[in-house]
């Protein structure tokens, strides 16, 4: 028997290795439970599992050990509970005597099947070992939270050698969300594992939950029905080694995981990196499709993309030098087409048309190392007004030109102001100041000329950074509409260098039909100054007496021209000295010209209503006329001291006769040898002025009537559109006697002389007038007198800056101070002016005739490739041998000075100083003015 209940046991054990037995009865089972039948045993074991005991009991049982049980018949299993119901609370009260568990099983204790000997315990050991196991890397984890709990056990089959086959599933779950009755759908659950758990750590981990017959039942209920403590297990020193040992075989291929974690996550990164760079470069592809690929080459170095209309011209070395948007008030819903035959042009020129809205032409001029191109635009519908914006970039150099603008700004590329009609104007109430040229240069070397024939408009747009040229008809400065709907035409010019770029734009023959005598006054007026009589704002300040005076003050800062005002006469524009405060002018003018003076008189085209020569004029039909009304009604203006005047039609034959008439009488009679012209400025005009012939702009008159007077020897002109012919000189607009007023004296006379005008008359010495306040009308609107003596300091900086522009125009003497300081700078300055600088104002005169540069230049024309030569704008050279860097601030007594390249001989001290460099806190005293001479490039320190 012995012998068999081996056998047995060793066919048991064979079973067991081959997975049919895998149900075999634990070792701490016990002995009894064999002989009794099956049905009793489980009835046993839910009475106990569906026992509960309370929360201080459960906290001192022993933890429970599983058994498999066989779930095989649930409805058998109900009619026995239901008869069994009334047993359940005996049982439960009373100890059970068969417990399932051996009493003091530790919970970390591992249960081995009963009747298996040393073989079969080795063949299950091998037969482990064979069976492939998952990595650890492969895991898959469920819940960090369960993690730290528990580690699901598989579902496990159970079968018996009388019975069939019956699954037993246990299920444990961290989470009741999962736990779907699997047994009910005949489906398994994948079973999950912790990375950090092995089947070894999991047989000594707390139960989280189970599932048993399909009803879940916390690892607390479980417990209850153990026999064995908690507090007392103790683990044993072999659990410990080996699972200690399992988490140091598990820490290699967790760095590696850690690794291969990273290094995913790099690639994640690179990918998303590498989409929006696919998505830039395609965006960026198709963005230089229509840019490049669409832009058409014309004249091989204009690119202009005709659908967006940008345009861009390059230079000799294909370097983009000016680049802009054409035709902005366009619109981009209009495809644009070459023009039909019969609007094209037999001079070469390239014709494009939007269909009904505009017409562009393009030409190009090929002069050598310059190359101009010509751009026109034609509008088609009403209401459109042509736009060309070309960007100021500060790569693209910067904009120079439009003579004075409101703000006194050195550059256009620094001004900001909208569309404003180009037209002179008083600059500080219009956009523009009394010399206006449709000139503009750029420092990188392109010029742009715009026609006298286009209602320009300009405005600068500082938020945008663009330069706009616009063509628009208005009521007042283009109100004579030239074109039935408004045309833009001009030239776009390009070479290397800028300064002989501006002198292709300026150029031009100043030299034609000078005489001798010209020649003469031109010199007289760049080596002696101008003195203009002081007066009050009514005419009775003036008389022969005060000229008397004032000529014998004057002598004795040398000769020069004596300039009477308007008030020479009882009305403005009657042409006759009033013999009532001058009845022996003509002797007074003798005593002059024996003393050395030279006698100007001033005229101007206003004619008073209450002068006898306007009754004379509207009969004579002299005069401009209302628009829209008969030519015997004569349109009205103000200027100055009188309230209402008409003025002359230049353009009626007539007029310019009766005047050089009346001028040629004076002349005779009093020996006056030339005279001031003053026009005001464009909006002198009447409003709504109208002439015998259609004017392109009110600065057309000013052009006509200086053009008219060149023989009856004028000496300057208050306001000019065109340079005057020699010896006549452009007038500053008028200053005001303060700080600011010295200021904007030296930016007009360099911005006139950028724009063209060589010859320019800077206002009086300490200022024209004297207001405090801002006015809302333009100056010649008022009559205002001369200003009081300025302050010491501020007329001695003053006249250190005029002691180098190319004329000086005295109002109050240096002697009127009485101070020992003023005339000894003023005799110092004297001496300056007389053996420097007018020695370089007469070797430069021949080449500013020539080639119309000014006499007084900024420092980029002598140096246009100098990046600070652009943007200092309180220095200038005379000629290119002189530099100047005047203080213009009041207490200012050092500045910064900056010198091109070169030796420079310093004016104060005498020494030398190295070019290309800016000099800090350059000292210069209230008594001195710093100036520099360039010394020959051989020159040794």
């Amino acid at each position: 028997m012995a012998h068999s209940g081996d056998l047995n046991a060793d066919s048991g054990a064979a079973q067991a290795l081959k997975g049919q037995h895998p149900e075999l009865t634990f070792a701490d089972a016990d002995a009894d439970s064999d002989g009794e039948p099956k049905d009793l045993e489980r009835q046993e074991q839910r009475s106990l599992l569906a026992r509960k005991q309370s929360l201080g009991e459960r906290r001192n049982v022993e933890l429970p050990l599983l058994k498999v049980v066989d779930e095989k018949e649930p409805e058998k299993e109900k009619e026995k509970e239901k008869e069994q119901e009334p047993e359940k609370d005996q049982e439960s009260n009373a100890p059970s005597p068969d417990v399932p568990f051996a009493p003091g099983l530790r919970r970390n204790s591992i249960s081995m099947p009963s009747g298996i000997n040393a073989l079969d315990l080795e063949a299950l050991r091998l037969r482990h070992q064979m069976q492939p196991q998952d990595a650890l890397d492969e895991e898959i984890i469920v819940d960090d939270g369960a993690s730290s709990l528990g580690s699901p056990v598989p579902t496990t089959s159970a079968t018996t050698p009388d019975k069939a086959v019956s699954s037993t599933a246990i299920n444990f779950a961290t989470n009741s969300a999962n736990d779907d009755s699997d047994d009910e759908f005949g489906t398994r659950r994948p079973v999950h594992r912790d990375r950090f758990r092995s089947r070894r750590r999991a047989s000594i981990a707390p139960l989280p939950a189970l599932r048993l017959n399909s009803k879940e039942m916390l690892a607390s209920d479980f417990d209850s029905h153990s026999v064995a403590s908690n507090q007392a297990s103790i683990t044993s020193v072999n659990s410990l080694a080996s699972l200690l040992r399992e988490k140091m075989q598990a820490f290699p291929q967790l760095i590696r995981k850690k690794k291969r974690e990273t290094k995913d996550y790099k690639i994640k990164i690179f990918v998303i990196m590498m989409f929006f760079i696919i998505i830039f470069l395609i965006g960026y592809a198709y963005v230089a499709y229509h840019q490049q690929v669409l832009t058409k080459s014309y004249f091989q170095k204009i690119k202009f993309n005709s659908k967006d209309r940008i345009l861009r011209i390059l230079s000799h070395e294909d370097k983009e030098v000016i680049s802009g948007q054409l035709g902005v008030t366009l619109g981009y819903d209009t495809a644009p087409f070459h023009c039909l035959e019969e609007q094209r042009r037999s001079d070469g020129s390239v014709c494009i048309e939007w269909n009904g809205i505009a017409r562009l032409h393009m030409n190009f001029e090929d002069k050598g190392v310059f190359r101009c191109y010509t751009l026109q635009w034609q509008a088609l519908t009403p209401g459109l007004l042509p736009t060309d914006c070309y960007e100021l970039k500060r790569d693209n150099g910067l904009w120079f030109g439009g003579g004075v603008t409101k703000g006194q700004e050195w550059s256009l590329s620094y001004a900001n102001f909208d569309f404003a009609p180009y037209a002179s104007g008083d600059a500080q109430i219009h956009q523009f100041g009394n010399g206006v040229k449709r000139y503009f240069i750029n420092s990188i070397g392109v010029a742009m000329q715009v026609s006298e024939k286009t209602p320009l408009q300009l405005g600068v747009n500082r938020t945008e950074n663009r330069f706009c040229l616009r063509a628009a008809n208005d009521e007042f400065t283009f109100v004579n509409r030239l074109t039935p709907l408004p045309q833009l035409d001009y030239r776009i010019c390009t070479t290397e260098d800028m300064r002989s770029l501006h002198m292709l734009m300026t150029q031009q023959s100043l030299w034609d039909g000078l005489k001798e005598q010209d020649i003469k006054v031109l010199h007289s007026l760049l080596e002696e100054p101008v003195w203009r009589i002081p007066h009050d704002s009514s005419p009775d300040s003036l008389n022969e007496s005060a000229i008397c005076d004032y000529s014998e003050s004057a002598i004795n800062m040398g000769l020069g021209h004596i300039v009477i005002n308007e008030f020479w006469q009882e009305n403005i524009g009657d042409f006759t000295v009033d013999k009532s405060r001058f009845p022996t002018l003509k002797d007074t003018i003798d005593v002059l010209h024996r003393r050395g003076f030279k006698v100007v008189l001033t005229i101007q085209p206003f004619i008073s209503t209450d002068s006898a020569n306007f009754k004379d004029a509207v009969r004579r039909k002299l005069l401009i006329y209302e628009r829209h009304s008969e030519r015997s009604i004569p349109a009205l203006t103000r200027y100055k001291s009188c309230s209402s005047a008409g003025v002359l039609d230049i353009t009626n034959n007539a007029s310019v006769p009766w005047l050089l008439e009346k001028l040629q009488r004076l002349r005779e009679d009093y020996g006056v040898q030339s005279f001031y012209l003053d026009l005001g400025t464009g909006y002198n005009l009447p409003h709504y002025y109208q002439c015998r012939q259609t004017l392109d702009n009110p600065d057309t008159y000013a052009r006509l009537f200086t053009a008219s007077l060149e023989g009856a020897g004028l000496m300057a002109v208050s306001t000019a559109s065109v340079v005057p012919k020699p010896p006549t000189f452009l007038s500053t607009p008028p200053a005001n006697a303060t700080w600011e007023g010295l200021r904007e004296t030296l930016a007009s006379v360099l911005n006139y002389g950028v724009i063209g005008y060589p010859f320019v008359l800077p206002g009086v010495i300490g200022g024209d007038y004297l207001l405090q306040r801002p006015i809302s009308k333009m100056v010649s609107f008022y009559s205002i007198g001369q200003p009081p003596l300025p302050e010491q300091e501020l007329f001695i900086r003053w006249l250190q800056l005029a002691t180098f522009l190319p004329s000086m125009q005295f109002g109050h003497l240096p002697a009127e101070y009485r101070s020992d300081l003023v005339t000894r700078v003023a005799q110092e300055l004297k001496e300056i002016r007389q053996t420097v600088v007018i020695a370089l104002l007469k070797k430069y005169l021949s080449p500013s005739m020539n080639e119309g540069l000014p006499l007084v230049r900024p420092l980029w024309m002598m140096d246009p490739h100098d990046p600070a030569c652009l943007i200092v704008s309180d220095e200038f050279s005379v000629g290119e041998e002189l530099i100047v860097a005047p203080i213009l601030h009041p207490g200012q007594e050092e500045r910064e000075v900056y010198l091109p390249q070169g030796v420079w001989k310093d004016g104060i001290d005498g020494s030398l100083r190295k070019g290309s460099r800016w000099m800090h806190g350059y000292r210069v005293p209230k008594d001195k003015v710093a100036y520099f001479r360039k010394m020959p490039d051989n020159t040794r320190f």
